[in-house]
């Protein structure tokens, strides 16, 4: 799984950074941005899930890779809870 940020829908409100700044950032406008790259560990997806549900604008996907052989596939994760 990895995580991905909406670079158009988010509006910069800061509180994927604020909450998990372990994975997020901040560009040059001070809207959000993913720091980290590749597959995300099971503490990171759960502080993924953290700032997904944290972001008024819904800017923040999870993201899980398609069947093996597929390549780079993938596909959204609805957030449960």
């Amino acid at each position: 799984m990895r995580v991905v940020i909406d670079s158009v829908a988010c509006t910069g409100h800061g509180r994927c950074y604020s909450l998990v700044p372990e994975l997020f950032g901040d560009d040059e406008f001070g809207n959000g941005m993913v720091i980290v790259d590749g597959d995300l560990t099971d503490s990171q997806i759960a502080m993924a899930r953290r700032a997904e549900a944290a972001c008024p604008e819904r800017a923040i996907s999870i993201l899980i890779a398609g069947p093996a052989g597929v390549g780079h596939n993938w596909s959204h994760q609805m957030a449960i809870g």
